[in-house]
This record gives C-alpha cells, sequence and structure tokens, in this order.
C-alpha cells in the first residue's frame, strides 16, 4: 500500500498508569506510524487504553517509556501546530458563536495582540467550507446538535492547519445519519488535504468500510495494524471482539433457516441482494436446488416478484412475496 510522508511515529512506546502498587500498562513496545493522506480507524475494547494512547499522541500524557517523534516536523515547530486534537466533550460556553469557536483553531498562531489577520480569516472560512457549515456560523454553540457540535469541532482543528488530527469518539452519540456524514468527511479530508487522521472509534461497520488502515488494540498489550480487509479475512477482527451472530466476512447478520424451506432465487443488483436479507431474516434458505423458484422481474420502472411452484404468483413488494410464501404452507 502506498503512502505519503510519516507525520508522526512512535518508538517502543510503553504505555500506563504508576501507581504506588506499580505500573499498570496498557500498551507496551508499540511501533507505530501515521502518514499524511492516511485514515486510520483505532479500535478495541472499552477501558483497554484507546483515550490513553490518543493524549498521549497529542503531548497531553507522557508515555512511561519509548518516544513519540515527528519525522517531517521541523525543530523549530510547536507540537500545538502540528497535531489537532478532537475530544467528545461538550463545550459549555456562553455567547460563543461557531465562528468563535472555529477561530480558536487560529490561536497557536497569534501574537500578544491576539488579532486575525486576512491570511488567518481565510483560512478559517476554508475550514468553515470544508464542513459545510456556513449556515451555523452566527449560531450560538450551546444550540448546536451533537452532531453539528463534532463539525464545529472538526473545523477548528482545520482552521489550526496541523498535519495531524486525531480525534477521540467523535461519532459518539450521533443518529446513523451523521455518524456517516462525519467519517465520510474526515476521510475526504484526509485524501484531499493530505492529512493524517487518526479515530479513535466503536463504529466497527464504518471503520471496515472507510478506513485505510485499522489498528486493533489486543488483549496482550499490543496493537495490531492492517488494512480492513486483511484483518476480516485473517480472523483478528473476529478474535478481538468475538462477535455474537454477525459474520464479518459477508457484513450480515447470521439467521436460523428455521422454516426448513429453500428458495431458488433469481435476478441482480439491490433488488436481489434485499429480496435475499428478507427471506433469510425471516427464516429461509437460498439455494439453486430448490423446488420454489422465486424470479426477480424488473420491467423499466416496474418491478414485481414471480413466484413459481405448483403454480405461478406474480406480486408487487418484499411483503407481498413473504405473504405468498406463507401461504404455500
Amino acid at each position: 500500500m502506498t503512502t505519503s510522508t510519516t507525520h508522526l511515529q512512535t518508538h517502543a512506546i510503553e504505555l500506563g498508569y504508576q501507581s504506588r502498587k506499580g505500573k499498570n500498562i496498557l500498551f507496551s513496545n508499540l511501533n507505530l506510524s501515521i502518514d499524511g493522506g492516511q485514515l486510520i480507524c483505532f479500535m478495541g475494547p472499552n477501558g483497554i487504553g484507546k483515550s490513553s494512547l490518543i493524549r498521549t499522541l497529542a503531548g497531553l500524557q507522557k508515555p512511561l517509556a519509548g518516544t513519540v517523534a515527528f519525522p517531517s516536523k521541523p525543530p523549530s515547530t510547536e507540537i500545538e501546530k502540528w497535531i489537532a486534537l478532537v475530544l467528545t466533550d461538550r463545550i459549555n460556553a456562553a455567547n460563543i458563536t461557531v465562528l468563535d469557536l472555529v477561530s480558536y483553531g487560529r490561536y497557536p498562531y497569534l501574537n500578544w495582540n491576539i488579532k486575525l489577520t486576512e491570511a488567518d480569516n481565510k483560512i478559517i472560512n476554508d475550514a468553515v467550507a470544508a464542513t459545510r457549515i456556513e449556515h451555523l456560523v452566527d449560531t450560538s454553540i450551546d444550540e448546536l446538535s451533537d452532531g453539528q457540535m463534532q463539525l464545529a469541532l472538526i473545523a477548528r482543528a482545520l482552521a489550526q492547519d496541523t498535519h495531524v488530527i486525531l480525534l477521540d469518539e467523535p461519532t459518539a452519540h450521533l443518529d446513523l445519519n451523521n455518524r456517516v456524514e462525519i467519517m465520510r468527511l474526515l476521510k475526504t479530508i484526509a485524501r484531499n488535504m493530505n492529512k493524517a487522521i487518526l479515530i479513535a472509534t466503536h463504529e466497527l461497520d464504518l471503520a471496515l468500510q472507510t478506513a485505510d488502515l485499522l489498528w486493533l488494540a489486543t488483549q496482550h498489550k499490543t496493537i495490531e495494524s492492517g488494512v480492513p480487509e486483511d484483518l476480516v479475512l485473517n480472523g483478528s477482527l473476529d478474535e478481538l471482539f468475538k462477535l455474537k451472530g454477525f459474520d464479518l466476512k459477508t457484513g450480515k447478520v447470521t439467521h436460523e433457516p428455521h422454516r426448513n424451506i429453500s428458495i431458488n432465487l433469481s435476478g441482480e443488483g439491490y433488488e436481489f441482494l434485499w429480496t435475499k436479507n428478507a427471506l433469510e431474516r425471516v427464516g429461509y434458505s437460498i439455494s439453486d436446488d430448490a423446488q420454489i423458484k422465486v424470479e426477480i422481474i424488473r420491467e423499466e420502472k416496474n418491478l414485481q416478484w414471480q413466484i413459481s411452484n405448483s403454480h405461478i404468483t406474480n406480486v408487487d413488494s418484499i411483503e407481498q412475496l413473504l405473504d405468498s410464501l406463507l401461504e404455500m404452507k
């Protein structure tokens, strides 16, 4: 897999906490890298240390051993100009607009008079445009939905104009539409702006479809890195999550064919996939050798399902199809 410039790298990091009883090790001997243009999803069970690693990479928590390095970072550049951090904590502040919040991303670059330049304002406006929140700039942040707040925080990170963006659970508490929007936006930012983006997330389904790499936090205090498809096929994701009733290789919930009836289904496209889903969901199995045949017929805008058994029946919806199959008992 071809990658761009490495913007962040860890060398033999040991991560955890020191207490009177000794060290509580979360991860040991981590050698990881994040490259420009990459979207990496960092996954693992609750409490395993994902947030601690994010804080360590951001410079907020010191590792017990090892170092975090920035191979392409000029020696004189402050970390705030290299890494932006987006957390899920709600910001409680009165009389702050979305534009104010996004503008705070420029503070690492301001001098003692704290005055935004024309160049600063252009970067802020570009960040607002990239996250498509122009209609919210004058809105008070306490009036934002959770999804709108996450977009505003991502815009603030973009205004900070860093090479690396770290996000801790950016889609937590969001509905499906907003979760998809956030993940697609971050994928676009990584690709089009050559940002190195790392997300700690539980969104396995979205991570499998959007991430360039997955980092899997294992029970052995290590992190396994790989492209999503490899980690599905080699069983790493199954071993980590021990998913019950979900087949990662097909991306579907597994169903018990409790009716002991097989259907010979023919058709194509989305209609075939969703018809198959419905039949398996209600307990049928799909087999080319089955006596009951269901053919999906599309003629221009008209869609029908033809059932062939002892006689032929045509129906106009999947609901009618399921009802007709039940009547064949």
